[in-house]
C-alpha cells in the first residue's frame, strides 16, 4: 500500500537559510517578471527592477530592441541608473563612463591616458530576457532553456484569451503585503480545495468550484473551470471575442500567474519574495492603451475587498501555523481524477520547490 504524499516540512518555509538558497538558486534560474514594455515605449527609455537580489534595469535601444542588464559599472561597480526614466546613453553617476544603449562602453574621461585600454572589450552585462504578450521576463542563468520550453503551449492559449494583448497596457497595480512565506502563498493561489468554504462571491458569482480543476503544463499550472450564469455579473462581459464568457488561469512557475475574467478581462499576480516570512504580491489589471476603464476598475476593487482579503487572512494563518511546536506534515489529498477537491497541484508544487531548494 502506497504511503500518502504528505505536505513540505515547516522549515522549508519559515527557516531563512532556506529562503538564502532560493535567492541564490530557485530565484536565479527561473524567469521572473521584470516589467511590461509599455514602461519602455522609446529608445533610451528605462526602467529598473530587482530579480533574486540582484538591481537589474531594462533599456529600449534606437534599434527597438528590449535589452536588460545588471545595474553596475564596469569600471568600480557604482550602480547606474535607478527608478526608471529616458536617457540618450547611459553615464554612470560616480565617474562618468558612458555607456551606448547596447551597453557597449562609448567614453571615459582620461581613458585615453590609460596604456593599451580597449574599450571595445567592456560592456555591460547582459541578462537574458523574452518579451511574452507585453510581459518582459528575465532569466539570470544564460543557460536556461527558453520560455516556450517551461510553459508549453502558454502563449498561444493566451493569445486566443485575449486576443487585443499587443494594445493593452497597466491600468492599475494594486500591491498586497502578506506576512508569509512566498510559497505558502502561491500555493493557496494553487488549488481551489479552500475555494467554496473561503471565497463565496468567487465560487458563486464566477466559477463553478465542482468543475474546477488545475493541471500541469510543463512548469505551468493551468486552471480551468465551468462558469455559473453570468446573467448577474456586474459589468458587460460581451467583448466581441471567443471565450467571453469563461475565465481561465495560468501560473506560470514560479512567481507569476496571468487570470482571465469573463470578459477577456487581463489580470495578473505577481509575486516578489521579500524574506523568509513576508511576501508582495502585485495584482496588474490591464487596458486598451491603459485608459480608463470603468468595468475593470469595478472588477478590481471587487476582487480586492473579497478574494484578496480573503486570501490575506488564510495564507497569514498558514504561516502562523507552521512556526507551531505542534505541526506535523500531514498527507495531501491527491484525487487520481484530479478536480477541485484535490491538492495534486500542491503537491506539484512542493516537488519542484524541494528539487530546488535541495539541489541548492
Amino acid at each position: 500500500m502506497n504511503e500518502p504524499v504528505r505536505s513540505l516540512d515547516a522549515r522549508y518555509y519559515i527557516d531563512p537559510q532556506v529562503f538564502r538558497l532560493e535567492i541564490e538558486g530557485l530565484l536565479a534560474r527561473t524567469w521572473q517578471f521584470g516589467c511590461h514594455s509599455s514602461d519602455l515605449p522609446k529608445p533610451g527609455d528605462y526602467q529598473t527592477f530587482e530579480i533574486a537580489g540582484e538591481s537589474l534595469f531594462a533599456i529600449r535601444g534606437r534599434d527597438d530592441e528590449i535589452r536588460v542588464f545588471y545595474n553596475v559599472c564596469q569600471h568600480r561597480a557604482h550602480q547606474l541608473v535607478s527608478g526608471s526614466g529616458s536617457a540618450r546613453v547611459v553615464v554612470c553617476p560616480y565617474h562618468a563612463w558612458t555607456y551606448e544603449l547596447t551597453g557597449e562602453l562609448r567614453a571615459g574621461p582620461n581613458i585615453g591616458a590609460v596604456e593599451g585600454f580597449d574599450k571595445s572589450g567592456i560592456c555591460l552585462t547582459e541578462v537574458r530576457a523574452e518579451e511574452f504578450l507585453g510581459f518582459l521576463f528575465v532569466n539570470l542563468d544564460p543557460a536556461a532553456p527558453p520560455m516556450e520550453d517551461w510553459f508549453p503551449n502558454c502563449r498561444k492559449e493566451l493569445q486566443e484569451w485575449v486576443p487585443n494583448w499587443a494594445e493593452l497596457r497597466p491600468l492599475e497595480w494594486v500591491e498586497i503585503h502578506e506576512k508569509c512565506n512566498w510559497k505558502v502563498s502561491v500555493e493557496n493561489y494553487s488549488e481551489c480545495y479552500h475555494c467554496s468554504l473561503n471565497h463565496p462571491t468567487f465560487s458563486n458569482g464566477v466559477v463553478r468550484p465542482e468543475t474546477y480543476d488545475i493541471q500541469p503544463q510543463g512548469m505551468c499550472l493551468r486552471h480551468t473551470t465551468e462558469c455559473q450564469s453570468l446573467d448577474d455579473m456586474s459589468y458587460d462581459i460581451h467583448s466581441g471575442f471567443d471565450h467571453h464568457d469563461q475565465y481561465s488561469s495560468w501560473f506560470l512557475w514560479p512567481m507569476f500567474s496571468f487570470q482571465v475574467y469573463p470578459g477577456n478581462l487581463l489580470n495578473t499576480y505577481h509575486w516578489r519574495a521579500v524574506d523568509a516570512e513576508n511576501v508582495i504580491v502585485w495584482r496588474g489589471w490591464y487596458s486598451v492603451g491603459g485608459a480608463e476603464d470603468e468595468k475593470v476598475r469595478q472588477l478590481a476593487l471587487q476582487d480586492r475587498h473579497t478574494t484578496v482579503e480573503e486570501d490575506i487572512h488564510l495564507v497569514e494563518s498558514v504561516q502562523r501555523g507552521l512556526g507551531s511546536r505542534g505541526y506535523r506534515p500531514g498527507p495531501l489529498v491527491i484525487d487520481p481524477c484530479g478536480g477541485v477537491n484535490s491538492e495534486h497541484p500542491v503537491m506539484y508544487l512542493q516537488r519542484w520547490m524541494r528539487q530546488a531548494i535541495d539541489a541548492g
